[in-house]
């Protein structure tokens, strides 16, 4: 007699929604937030679901509070997330600087809104690319994840999850207000179905336990608060116990580490997806909503003879530069269609150079890039 194997359940999610259920089945125990447009959603729906799975849910004075309380939490041992749009990412930075410093595991949800300031509330853009890279002070790595579906909204959160535990840092899911505020279809697997990567943690005994040792991987394991292991945490930089150090020797070791857990992780993180490049003669780089609309450009673009492929990083940070590098090869000029007035494309130029034209299309109004907006751009150069 075969075993009976519990249905994956499908169903029809809103994309805060679907960041929330994934962050629940990914293991997130501790959410703390304070509401802000367009993310309130995903605070609202774990303020009922969290204490249902014996999880904790609490609403901070300011979204600065809400970043160290997530960190609290995550030294305790919980898997944490919180949610914001983009005055409240910028109120986090520092705490997201002091998580990379510490190397504390989180995830942050940006659901992005037209700015500077408060700019536009409700409507969407993809305004906060160069932030989640550079928004806080200092060298550090960054790891920023865009989905452009619900579905992969729901996905990507579990990833980011992965990725925050796996390596001890923070990860940014940067979702902009159409998928945010959509709804689609998701189909979500039973747990037993998923993978989940958890911290590394500490196989010594308290006494012999360095925080911050230094690891083949160059993740340190994590001991837990409370679990009888003691270890100093600061935003300074330090030593492998965590105390504060300027040597320049103890200093270029530390910042070297934190950058070369993320390079030598790379494979793990990066992700992208490649539509009709095989024989494109033109590559539009595209990610988030725009890149559904240079999906329909580039159907469009094909039904008239027009050799149009698409390269969408899933992964903006560390951006995958190898493949774009391929494709400036292979194409005559890439095309870049964001919400703002050019962000990710700085990256594009920086990574082709002077292998091929980089252009741009640009829309920061606070509507999403319509399909015949990219389609124009791709006749007027000739396409």
């Amino acid at each position: 007699m075969q075993p009976v194997t519990a249905a994956p359940s499908v169903k029809l999610l809103q994309g805060n929604e679907a960041c929330a259920e994934a962050a629940l089945l990914a293991g997130c125990r501790f959410f703390a937030g304070y509401p802000i447009s367009p993310s309130s959603e995903i605070a609202e729906h774990l303020s009922v679901r969290l204490p249902q799975v014996g999880g904790r849910f609490i609403q901070m004075e300011d979204e600065i509070a809400a970043m160290g309380a997530i960190l609290g939490a995550a030294l305790t041992g919980a898997k944490v997330m919180t949610a914001t749009s983009g005055p409240g990412y910028s109120l986090k930075q520092e705490n997201i600087g002091y998580a990379m410093m510490a190397e504390i595991p989180c995830v942050i949800v940006n659901v992005m809104r037209g700015g500077p300031s408060t700019g536009l509330p409700t409507s969407p853009a993809q305004a906060d690319v160069m932030q989640a890279r550079w928004g806080t002070h200092g060298d550090h790595a960054a790891i920023a994840l865009a989905p452009a579906s619900v579905s992969e909204a729901f996905e990507e959160t579990i990833r980011a999850f992965n990725i925050a535990e796996r390596f001890r840092t923070p990860v940014t899911l940067l979702v902009d207000e159409v998928i945010a505020h959509m709804r689609e279809r998701v189909v979500i697997p039973e747990p037993s179905q998923v993978t989940l990567w958890e911290r590394p943690r500490p196989t010594v005994p308290p006494a012999e336990y360095f925080a911050y040792d230094e690891t083949p991987s160059g993740v340190p394991p994590m001991a837990d608060f409370g679990s009888g292991y003691r270890y100093h945490v600061t935003g300074l930089c330090h030593d492998r116990r965590g105390l504060p150090k300027d040597s320049p020797a103890v200093v270029d070791a530390l910042l070297s580490r934190l950058m070369r857990k993320i390079d030598q992780g790379a494979a793990d993180i990066l992700k992208y997806e490649s539509q009709g490049l095989v024989d494109a003669t033109v590559g539009i780089v595209a990610y988030g909503s725009s890149a559904r609309s240079a999906k329909a450009a580039m159907r469009m673009a094909r039904a008239q003879g027009r050799r149009v492929g698409l390269f969408r990083p899933v992964t903006l940070w560390p951006f995958p530069s190898q493949p774009l590098e391929e494709l400036a090869e292979q194409v005559e000029y890439i095309l870049v269609p964001e919400m703002n007035m050019g962000q990710l494309v700085l990256e594009v130029e920086r990574v082709v150079r002077d292998r091929c034209p980089v252009h741009r299309v640009n829309l920061a109004t606070g509507e999403p890039i319509p399909p015949e907006m990219i389609l124009k751009r791709l006749e007027s150069l000739g396409v």
